[in-house]
């Protein structure tokens, strides 16, 4: 996949065709806080979805991956603050009337509403402030900057900044442009999607290419990101196509198929990034590359495996390039490695080559890992595969965060 497509700061709204909105009708304990998006398509879209492969899913990913079955939508209804997730029968009706009174409000079918929460787990929704929230929102649907915004806000729980991307591609002369907001922050450790993502699109496709290029580029953005390790009961990636650009509609693997697939990349990738340097507590955005490898699989073992390691994340927050921890955790992954062949970098450094440590002086060696950006690269010299991920420090402020996140 080619990866110069260029990111601007748009969202959601930056395809034709697209209305937004996020509103506060009380859902989270911080008052006045936005905790309502909507997303709507002016007209009916095809659609498709990821979701967690956590055997414990939430209500609204459950009534998502059913309706998803005609791959076709108008709309996104999210709220924030309640997961809607181990709430048994009562959260399964819950998710489908947000369905059906977001149709309601902007002239849709039921079927073609799809739902999404996140949130602390184990509450029933307040459904009488979920209804408020849903007529306001639906009145407060617009396509201005701001709208984008709100829209990217309002989906956040721990995130301390709105995370959105946009680019655009040429396709037989015809201009496609793809957008995303996405949230998360911590309990990441995604498995098919990260915790949510809505990814808009003007490009005419079929559901079947949609869906295909979805899955690729999820696994090397989204499934290349992790926080914390843990997999969310309410991991969702959404993309919405409307087909308004007006170009030939894709319905084959051909050159625009795999031009689309890697602008979608591009968006996708900016906005697994942004999810992993706003990591809960984080002060450093750490990219992990594993080359050298056997396999691809063995490369990504490694490397999540690294960006995994609380003592890798805990060293890298305190500025120590403590590289040891690092083959080490490598060594544990799983695929077999050999010492010797290794040749470990940080931040253009190289620390440890053939099985010994390198001549580095401290003062080099503590300016290597300084940085708000931290790049490890590992090459096993093993082979011709290789992985990234991205990933987060390790703070005491996740500690604070975390234990303090009442459920």
């Amino acid at each position: 996949m080619t990866r110069d497509s260029k990111i601007v700061e748009r969202g959601v709204l930056a395809p034709q065709g697209f209305l937004a909105s996020g509103i506060a009708c009380g859902l989270k304990t911080r008052q006045g806080s936005p905790d309502m998006a909507m997303l709507l398509s002016e007209s009916v879209a095809t659609a498709a979805g990821l979701f967690t492969t956590n055997h414990v899913q939430a209500a609204p990913v459950q009534i998502c991956r059913r309706l998803l079955r005609r791959a076709r939508a108008r709309g996104v209804i999210v709220n924030a603050g309640n997961a809607n997730a181990c709430t048994g029968e009562t959260g399964l009706r819950d998710a489908e009337e947000m369905c059906r009174l977001a149709a309601l409000c902007t002239g849709a079918k039921a079927a073609e509403f799809l739902v999404a929460s996140t949130g602390i787990i184990g509450r029933p929704l307040p459904m009488t402030k979920v209804r408020a929230g849903i007529r306001l929102a639906a009145g407060s649907l617009g396509r201005t900057s701001d709208h984008d915004e709100a829209f990217a806000r309002a989906i956040m729980t721990t995130d301390t900044v709105p995370k959105t991307a946009a680019t655009t591609l040429n396709l037989a002369g015809r201009r496609v442009t793809i957008g995303g907001a996405a949230k998360g922050s911590g309990m990441i450790a995604p498995r098919l999607a990260t915790m949510l993502a809505f990814i808009t699109t003007d490009c005419a496709i079929s559901a079947p290419m949609l869906r295909r290029a979805l899955r690729e580029v999820a696994r090397n953005t989204f499934n290349a990101l992790t926080v914390d390790g843990d997999c969310s009961t309410n991991d969702t990636v959404l993309i919405l196509a409307n087909g308004l650009a007006g170009n030939t509609p894709i319905r084959k693997e051909d050159a625009s198929w795999r031009a689309f697939r890697d602008a979608l990349f591009s968006v996708c990738r900016a906005l697994a990034m942004a999810i992993a340097r706003d990591g809960e507590g984080a002060t450093r955005l750490v990219t992990v590359t594993v080359s050298g490898a056997r396999t691809e699989r063995a490369a990504r073992t490694v490397a999540r495996c690294i960006a995994e390691s609380p003592l890798v994340k805990t060293a890298i927050h305190g500025g120590d390039p403590n590289w040891g921890r690092i083959i080490c955790a490598a060594g544990y992954a799983g695929p077999k490695v050999a010492p010797e062949r290794m040749c470990l970098c940080i931040n253009g450094v190289t620390l440890f080559r053939n099985g010994l440590p390198t001549r580095v002086g401290p003062d080099r060696l503590a300016r290597c890992i300084s940085g708000q950006e931290v790049s490890v690269r590992l090459d096993l010299g093993m082979g011709r595969r290789s992985a990234t991920f991205w990933t987060c420090d390790l703070s005491k402020e996740y500690i604070a965060i975390n234990s303090e996140y009442h459920t």
